[in-house]
């Protein structure tokens, strides 16, 4: 059977989710850093220096030193295994960021639509709300200079607006109704960076969180979500760790204690350096009874198999979903004094059964990575059956399940990637930003008539996409050169409602909004309620 045109856009969808995701691996914690490098050459014969002074003296043309060893560094580290990396200063500012669970800048959650910074929201408790930045509105200049019409990129607004807390920037605001623009200045501040996307109750007795990443403050935010729902009357649990690409070892083994009894093994690692290293949960576990289902896919990787893999090896609940990625090496990270670092891989981690989940990695990096195309063209993502497994790393879980080592987290229960309604236009509409250009729009001109639903239970329950509203998206999406197609309109209507349902709920109330809607269509969640039932 040909399949639609849409999946020639997964492999890109795969790309994207590695590239935000498996960058921050398993590592240890930041302040537990192997420290400053530094290299003692002594009096003994080094090749690479020789070459480096060789190339210095007789190359025919001048070349800078510097890029020269760290394109060696770069090379070396990654011909030891995928995830041993080099990391330049900026780079590691960067990628720091989100496992802090802060930064500093002006704190709004902001999307560029037709060429314009939009302001989805002000942070709650950061500078911009403290000024008075609302949503909708749409920032025009910074520091006195045009930002609007200039194809600006998101990292062209993040090099404006973020910087050192406590220095001041100056923004000009257009904002729906009034006719000149507005000046605020802006102290920018320490805004934090939140891993816990949502936390909500499914129904009267399921509670539901979506972690997306293990960073230092991540088990805080799982905890006050935790007890957010259990105020709510939470019996059953659903953590959703689909697209989580990892983070810190030891946020994931302090999750995983709250599922555990005293006593019980979590996660060990051991390298040919480090001696084993075991990690057991405590007594101070806050839901060691309840039902348990954890949500994966192949986007999940490192510190989510860890503790998918706990849950799994010490039967203590259900894993739903698809094979995860398959990452199962330490990194320790050690910063050089020019603020950049590698991260080297010094151990690998084994689940409770003592399985390694590390997916081969011997036919180089690109192979490595094209792995997860691959099991899209071998059927994986629609049938358990084409999963490959290895039998010879084959496990039992105390309770009597076979658990495999070798390419990731094999889930309890198996649920197919869903194609139904599913279109080529759909993929162009997705991929354009144009449904969210759309939704913001909408949200910003209805904003008044939609603040008049007093909560978003009263929105969800009495708003509706008309048909209308359909039309006015499909024109809108024909004069930004997607051609109206009627028939596949017809197959994706209803994923196209729900998600301009979903972004207009985002515009008004946050992820709080968001998720509910969205996740009316998540054939994952679905079978998990269904189970828990």
């Amino acid at each position: 059977m040909d399949r639609p045109k849409f999946y020639i856009y997964l492999p890109i969808v795969f790309a994207l989710v590695l590239i935000l995701g498996i960058f921050v691996g398993v590592t240890f914690n930041l302040n537990n850093t192997a420290g400053i490098i530094s290299v003692d050459a002594s009096d003994k014969y080094n090749k690479i220096e020789e070459i480096l002074r060789y190339i210095n003296q007789e190359y025919v043309d001048s070349v800078s030193e510097k890029q020269l060893v760290e394109k060696t560094i770069v090379s070396m580290l990654q011909n030891l295994d995928p995830h041993s990396s080099y990391i330049t200063a900026e780079e590691l500012k960067a990628n720091n960021e989100p496992l802090k669970g802060h930064f500093e800048g002006i704190g709004i959650e902001f999307n560029i639509v037709q060429d314009t910074i939009c302001v989805i929201a002000a942070i709650p408790g950061g500078p911009s709300e403290g000024v008075g930045i609302q949503s909708g509105d749409k920032i025009i200049k910074v520091e006195g200079k045009s930002v609007a019409g200039v194809k600006i990129t998101n990292q062209g607004v993040m090099d404006k607006l973020k910087g050192e807390g406590g220095t001041k920037v100056k923004v000009s605001i257009m904002r729906r109704g009034k006719p000149q623009l507005i000046d605020f200045v802006i102290t920018r501040g320490t805004i934090p960076i939140y891993s816990i996307d949502i936390g909500y109750m499914v129904n009267p007795k399921t509670g539901y969180i979506k972690i997306s990443r293990f960073a230092a403050t991540t088990y805080d935010e799982y905890m006050n979500a935790f007890n957010k729902l259990q105020k709510q009357g939470m019996q059953q649990l659903i953590i959703d760790l689909r697209g989580n690409g990892g983070g810190f070892l030891n946020t994931a083994v302090d999750i995983a204690d709250e599922f555990l009894s005293d006593g019980k093994e979590i996660v060990y690692t051991q390298g040919k350096a480090r001696p084993r290293k075991t990690y057991n949960a405590t007594s101070k576990g806050h839901f060691e009874k309840g039902k348990l289902i954890i949500l994966i896919d192949d986007g999940s990787a490192s510190a989510s198999e860890i503790l998918a893999g706990a849950i799994q090896d010490n039967d203590r609940g259900t894993i739903i979903g698809r094979r995860s990625f398959g990452k199962g090496l330490v990194q320790e990270q050690s910063e050089f004094t020019d603020g950049s670092a590698i991260r080297l891989t010094i151990a690998r981690y084994y689940t409770p059964t003592g399985r390694c989940i590390q997916k081969p990695y011997t036919d180089g990096l690109e192979a490595y990575y094209e792995e997860e195309g691959k099991r899209y063209k071998s059927g994986e993502l629609e049938n358990a059956d084409s999963i490959k497994v290895l039998d010879s790393l084959k496990f039992k879980t105390p309770g009597g399940k076979i658990v495999y080592g070798g390419g990731g987290i094999t889930p309890d229960v198996f649920v197919s990637i869903d194609t139904i309604g599913r279109s080529h236009y759909l993929s162009l509409i997705s991929y354009s930003g144009l449904i969210n250009d759309f939704a913001f729009d909408y949200a910003d001109r209805e904003r008044k008539k939609l603040k008049g639903y007093k909560t978003f239970k009263i929105f969800n329950s009495s708003f509706i996409i008309t048909n209308a509203v359909l039309n006015e998206f499909v024109i809108y999406a024909e004069k930004n050169k997607v051609a109206r197609n009627d028939k596949q309109i017809k197959i994706s209507e209803k994923i196209i409602k729900i998600q301009l349902k979903a972004l207009i709920a985002r515009n008004i109330w946050s992820n709080e909004g968001f998720f509910p809607v969205i996740q009316t269509n998540d054939n994952i969640l679905k079978k998990a309620i269904e189970l828990l039932r």
